[in-house]
């Protein structure tokens, strides 16, 4: 659900910008129809978006390694109509980290600049990212790539699709509140077959592995009411994939959920406000930052008026990414392993509430 967090006003603070008049953001509202490959490209008239995956990789020495690669699109408040060339009209930046049981902690890189001059662009029509050497693209035959070099890391990844994207929501609108607007539209793209290099001590190896990719776009994605969310995308080893979150009440309690099933055969279960629930089993608290992360959950959803459950234990407990030297939020992001399965949980809003 990847996860923008409070990214708009440590960004326009990054790049300079005066406080503008406000800027009238296209309304997520129901209906919408998915196009590709049109929807894969940049919405950039939406305040914030992003490109998210996440997976598990395997080395020829039988290693697990875990890894995310985030790209986010934003668009500050500010006047369109400015010519200059300098105004920053679209800021991208971008998350990466690489979970290693071998160290016990999570390495991570982060990168940021405003859209134009050779530096950074998000590209519409179809995937294609970018911050300096930083990467994320679709090739037309429909494979994924993501390059990304960061202190101590470095992926080179192949994500080839095995199944079609699936619409989250009503058809690609997620609701994420009580208002209709506050809401996105997204869509996932479970079950990528993922080959390619990884840099960790100065040297490359090879590695295969499954991936989640997850896109989100929106103007208004989270209630004021909100203070962060929990997800979780899971891969499963007999071909079905779920995606589950909860949005979390400021003092408590749950505001919203959502998700979805689908199952091996291609028929889904779509979640609605009381169809999920998470429940910590066991906590990890940061010594960096002193905020305490429910790592272990129980999470249940309702299918058919049958309640499934499945326990969710992390790869290891520290995989926080901590990204307040860069402006950007805390928050933990970490490789989990399930029954028939695996994946990613996310947990946001645990350092403090999310100001989107």
């Amino acid at each position: 659900m990847r996860r923008t967090l409070p990214l708009l006003v440590g960004l326009i603070a990054t790049v300079g910008v005066a406080a503008p008049p406000a800027t009238p953001y296209p309304v997520v509202r129901p209906g919408i129809v998915l196009r590709f490959p049109a929807d894969h490209g940049a919405h950039p008239q939406f305040r914030t978006e992003w490109w998210y995956v996440t997976g598990w990789l395997k080395t020829d020495a039988g290693e697990n390694l875990g890894f995310q690669v985030t790209f986010f699109r934003t668009r500050p408040p500010g006047n369109a109509r400015n010519p200059s060339r300098f105004a920053p009209n679209q800021v991208l930046f971008a998350h990466a980290a690489l979970s290693d049981p071998a160290t016990g902690r999570l390495l991570h890189g982060e990168r940021a600049a405003r859209a134009g001059f050779g530096l950074a662009q998000a590209r519409t029509g179809d995937a294609d990212v970018a911050i300096r050497d930083w990467q994320m693209l679709r090739a037309k035959d429909g494979h994924w790539t993501t390059r990304v070099t960061a202190d101590g890391f470095g992926l080179a990844l192949d994500l080839q699709p095995t199944q079609p994207p699936l619409p989250q929501g009503r058809g690609g609108y997620s609701q994420k509140g009580p208002r209709p607007e506050e809401a996105s539209y997204y869509y996932s793209i479970p079950h990528l077959r993922v080959t390619g290099q990884v840099m960790r001590g100065g040297r490359a190896v090879a590695v295969r592995g499954e991936a989640w990719l997850d896109r989100e776009w929106s103007s208004n994605y989270l209630a004021p009411t909100a203070q962060g969310w929990d997800w979780t995308g899971l891969n499963f080893d007999d071909g079905s994939a779920l995606m589950a979150f909860r949005i979390r009440r400021k003092g408590g309690g749950i505001l919203w959920t959502g998700g979805s099933l689908r199952r091996a055969d291609g028929t889904t279960t779509v979640f609605g406000p009381n169809d999920v629930a998470f429940r910590p089993l066991a906590t990890w608290r940061s010594k960096a930052t002193g905020a305490t992360y429910p790592v272990a959950q129980e999470l249940s959803v309702r299918v058919a008026d049958r309640i499934q459950r499945w326990r969710l234990t992390p790869m290891f407990a520290a995989q926080e990414l901590d990204a307040r030297r860069s402006g950007l939020p805390v928050y933990w992001e970490g490789a989990v392993r399930t029954r028939g399965g695996r994946g990613y949980l996310e947990l946001t809003g645990y350092d403090r509430a999310l100001a989107m």
